[in-house]
């Protein structure tokens, strides 16, 4: 889950990847609406051959649904990722259970899902994580498409074949080839070790299907970011959660609504990396950060006196200082001063509304 606005995009350095598009900017809904109420279709030149894959590609993109969600005006992430939520979602298995990206169907008090062949079936909220940024859904309907195998075991690195593909078949699929493997901190307090990273960029990437070369499922496509060696241009890419992800949370998910461990430590605090610092770039109106009298353009240097050099870094100490509830001490510098900030953290999903059934 991540806040609506304006992104922070750092100048990278090598190897870096940075923040083009939260995943939900104001151009995210209008982008994912619009699709579904236009005729679009990606160039054919980028879509995916199926000379060039060892599985049946019209088959397997069947099992890539659209997916919308409504989100009461009073949920807590109304405000940020907004009412109308659209994208796309993986059937997973026969039974109509759907994997997706978590912002799309947080706090959803009704989902629809839509497939290749025609027809709606509604759905219920399973249940997301925040950590890994995985949702689930369960189709109330039958589908009448094929489940994608989730490929968990199947090795993924720079230099593969894949397929990123959004609801639609082949028209919405783009042959992409993995650029990356490695960490990504979001703003929003969040962190991937070793994240995917895949280009050309898919317009549409919003619980988009990451399909492995044999035609298993490799990850769900989360973000739009920008990726730069150090050697060439900065180019758009597509960040995805690893597939490999799952497996350990699944059963939770599917029988509490989330994974069953401690929550981490919710600040309400959104940084940034800015020219080797780590800055204060917002607060949550709701968060614990926002009673400390914490400011935008205050430089964070510590987490108690470990100094950090990364919003990776902040996020892992911030964490490593308990679960929800621990209280966190930022030393932080604004203009020449230093002082301690003490922030009684919290669980960020007590704020949420849960999902009506279960």
């Amino acid at each position: 889950m991540a806040p609506s606005g304006k992104a922070f995009d750092k100048q990278p350095g090598p190897g870096a990847l940075s923040l083009l598009y939260s995943d939900r900017d104001d151009g995210h809904n209008e982008r994912t609406t619009m699709a579904r109420n236009i005729e679009w279709e990606i160039p054919t030149e980028f879509q995916p051959k199926s000379d060039d894959f060892g599985f049946d590609v019209d088959e397997t993109l069947s099992a890539v649904l659209g997916l919308q969600a409504t989100v009461p005006e009073d949920a807590f992430t109304a405000g940020t990722l907004g009412t109308e939520r659209a994208g796309s979602g993986v059937l997973i298995r026969k039974d109509g259970l759907v994997l997706t990206i978590g912002y799309l169907i947080t706090e959803a008090e009704s989902i629809w899902l839509t497939s290749s062949v025609g027809g709606a079936v509604p759905g219920h909220v399973i249940g997301y994580d925040q950590e890994t940024g995985f949702g689930l859904v369960q189709a109330l309907g039958r589908l009448n498409v094929p489940a994608l195998e989730v490929g968990a075991r199947q090795r993924v690195g720079a230099g593969d074949r894949a397929v990123l593909a959004a609801e639609g078949g082949r028209r919405h699929a783009v042959s992409a080839t993995v650029v990356a493997r490695q960490e990504f901190a979001g703003y929003w307090e969040y962190l991937l070790d070793r994240a995917i990273f895949t280009a050309p960029a898919h317009p549409f990437w919003g619980g988009a299907a990451l399909i492995g070369g044999d035609g298993s499922l490799i990850g769900i496509g989360s973000l739009h970011v920008q990726h730069s060696n150090g050697r060439e241009l900065r180019r758009d890419v597509n960040m995805v959660v690893p597939i490999d992800l799952l497996p350990p949370i699944l059963d939770d998910i599917m029988t509490y609504g989330k994974a069953n461990r401690p929550p981490r430590p919710w600040l309400g605090l959104y940084a940034a990396e800015v020219e080797d610092a780590i800055v204060v770039a917002g607060l949550s109106d709701r968060g614990p950060a926002s009673k400390t009298g914490l400011k935008p353009g205050d430089r964070i240097v510590a987490v108690r006196d470990e100094p950090i050099s990364s919003l990776a870094s902040l996020w892992r100490r911030v964490w490593a200082s308990g679960a929800a509830g621990a209280e966190v001490v930022l030393q932080v510098q604004r203009d020449k001063e230093t002082m301690k900030v003490r922030i009684l953290s919290a669980d960020r999903t007590r704020l949420l509304k849960s999902p009506k059934l279960h």
